[in-house]
């Protein structure tokens, strides 16, 4: 029996899901989205305001791909969920029944109720519709940015302002920049790197108020220490929230997500959440967030539900933590578990390069010596090679001695295998030996 499958949203997650239901069925598919009528790459918005790319480049599916693979597509705003009649409702009053219905509603940015936010020019950066109002603000030029709220959006976000030379200054509220995430070392290089890229951060400092012009715009903002900077574009970058709002009118339960099992489901019959706006009432890997808004976790998370609608039920299993951004010109990735400060029985070892913009850090047990996880700015690391030793228990020494095998550095950049593990031996009285590289043993 067919049934009519309703997606709410068209990010990574609802047409990942949609994509792999087609794939394994002959269900109807109806993706309902207020934001574009097609999908893109959202992580990929900055390279438009940068010119770097134009907004069909992000689109990676042609126009006619969701026609061919009998995927309806409708721009619309959902505005009630009735899951006593398995029926939605828009915006213009229409109603749309379904059979299952999929939440994947994504996030909004974080505001706290500070005096001024919902002015012009006061905005996060996460959809298409903040991409265009940050195109009308800053059409005619802009004598600042201010960004509040440290981390990767609103790196990006300083990114974008200073493509086009308008002075920027950042606000967070922490002493070092993403505390909550980098250890000292990590996040003071970032700080250096910034500096250099003259952006004004300022720490232990936050947004007490925007003030307005005379049309309503924003003309400057005020600091918790009282000082008043002139700018006209406040980016709003202290994290996201689940966009669930209209869900909370339903009987569907929600925390600060819409609240789901290990299969991801909801505690209403066929209905379910994936993505941004899901929350495991417990999480089904026991280590991780109850919320992940990952762009990689939600893809997989609409791969998983899919098989769950379309073949057998299937527990949501991400595998190790895994993430990567950009900081300017210094890419960033982690693997595993590396937190801020060493748990009680962690140990960390950190190397980082003369230039400053390179580092490795790696996480171990110090009494197993088994490897927990590595951040690494600057050099480019294999996904493959840390998921295998993260799954087979390796221990620091074995990653190390095979350190090149993980290496994913274009051909002619300079290795530093041999200087880390150098260090690391001076440090812990070891005589480890780096191997030469031998992508066969990754993947045998």
């Amino acid at each position: 029996m067919k049934d009519k499958i309703v997606i709410i949203g068209n990010g990574i997650s609802g047409v990942t899901c949609a994509r792999y239901i087609r794939k394994y069925s002959d269900h109807e598919i109806l993706i309902i989205s207020a934001e574009t009528p097609y999908f893109f790459s959202r992580t990929a918005l900055m390279y438009v305001y940068m010119r770097h790319m134009k907004f069909e480049h992000l689109q990676p599916y042609e126009n006619w791909f969701w026609k061919k693979n009998r995927i309806e597509l409708k721009q619309a705003f959902v505005t009630t969920i009735n899951t006593t009649d398995n029926q939605l409702v828009l915006d213009n009053g229409e109603k749309i029944n379904y059979t299952k219905l999929i939440l994947a509603t994504g996030s909004k940015p974080n505001k706290f109720g500070w005096k001024g936010q919902d002015l012009s020019g006061v905005q996060g950066m996460y959809s298409k519709q903040d991409l265009d109002a940050l195109e009308e603000t800053t059409k005619n030029g802009i004598d600042r940015a201010v960004i509040v709220g440290g981390g990767l959006i609103g790196i990006e976000m300083a990114e974008m302002i200073l493509s086009r030379n308008y002075p920027v200054t950042f606000l967070v509220r922490e002493n070092t920049f993403w505390g909550n995430v980098l250890p000292v070392e990590e996040s003071e290089m970032i700080k250096r790197h910034m500096a250099k890229h003259h952006i004004d951060l300022r720490v232990k400092t936050e947004l007490k108020e925007v003030l307005a012009d005379e049309n309503e715009n924003a003309r400057a903002i005020i600091t918790n220490h009282g000082e008043e900077i002139k700018c006209q574009v406040v980016g709003l970058t202290a994290g996201v929230s689940p966009n669930i709002t209209f869900v909370k009118s339903s009987n569907i339960e929600t925390n600060r997500g819409v609240l789901v099992n290990e299969y991801l489901q909801t505690n209403v019959e066929n209905v379910y959440a994936i993505g941004d706006c899901a929350e495991f009432k417990q999480h089904p890997s026991g280590d991780r967030r109850n919320i992940e808004q990952v762009w990689y976790t939600g893809k997989f998370m609409g791969k998983t539900l899919a098989t769950t609608i379309c073949k057998k039920p299937t527990i949501y299993n991400p595998g190790h933590w895994f993430n990567s951004a950009k900081f300017l010109d210094i890419e960033y990735q982690t693997y595993g578990w590396v937190f801020p400060k060493p748990k009680e029985n962690e140990q960390h070892f950190y190397w980082e390069h003369e230039s400053g913009k390179k580092s490795v850090r790696l996480c171990y047990d110090k009494n197993t010596r088994k490897f927990i996880g590595i951040n690494t700015f600057g050099i480019r690391m294999r996904h493959q090679a840390f998921d295998k030793w993260l799954n087979e228990e390796k221990t620091v020494e074995f990653v190390l001695e095979h350190l090149a095998d993980a290496n994913f550095d274009p051909e002619f950049y300079k290795q530093h295998e041999n200087e880390i593990v150098a260090k690391f031996n001076s440090e812990n009285k070891t005589s480890i030996a780096v191997k030469k590289r031998n992508w066969r043993t990754l993947f045998s």
